[in-house]
């Protein structure tokens, strides 16, 4: 009923930046939060960053003031800036919606290396 695509990923060299999407279609009411989480190969999945309805953001302290998580409710999009990579942000990165059920993207590679 709910679908998440994600785009954006890709490789990147140490120190250099990119912006992820996720776009949401299907019928969508009660939105609650939007969050990315990430999961490196052979390691667990973290939460990355969250964003409420009212726009409220949360970060994990890997990432604060490196990544910015953003929102447009109006078009079903959320999106994940990230600055200053390093090689330990390489990861799948996954969004979710939490709108009384939880949906999950598809997830997008991302590789920091030189």
């Amino acid at each position: 009923q709910v679908q998440l695509v994600e785009s954006g990923g890709g490789w990147v060299q140490p120190g250099g930046s990119l912006t992820l999407s996720c776009a949401a279609s299907g019928t969508i009411s009660n939105i609650r939060a939007w969050h990315w989480f990430r999961q490196p190969s052979g390691k667990r999945r973290v939460l990355v960053a969250s964003i409420s309805r009212e726009g409220y953001t949360n970060y994990a302290d890997s990432v604060a003031g490196r990544f910015t998580i953003s929102s447009d409710n109006d078009k079903n999009t959320i999106y994940l800036q990230m600055n200053s990579l390093g090689l330990d942000d390489t990861a799948v990165y996954y969004c979710t919606l939490d709108s009384g059920e939880v949906y999950w993207g598809q997830g997008t590679q991302v590789t920091v290396s030189s």
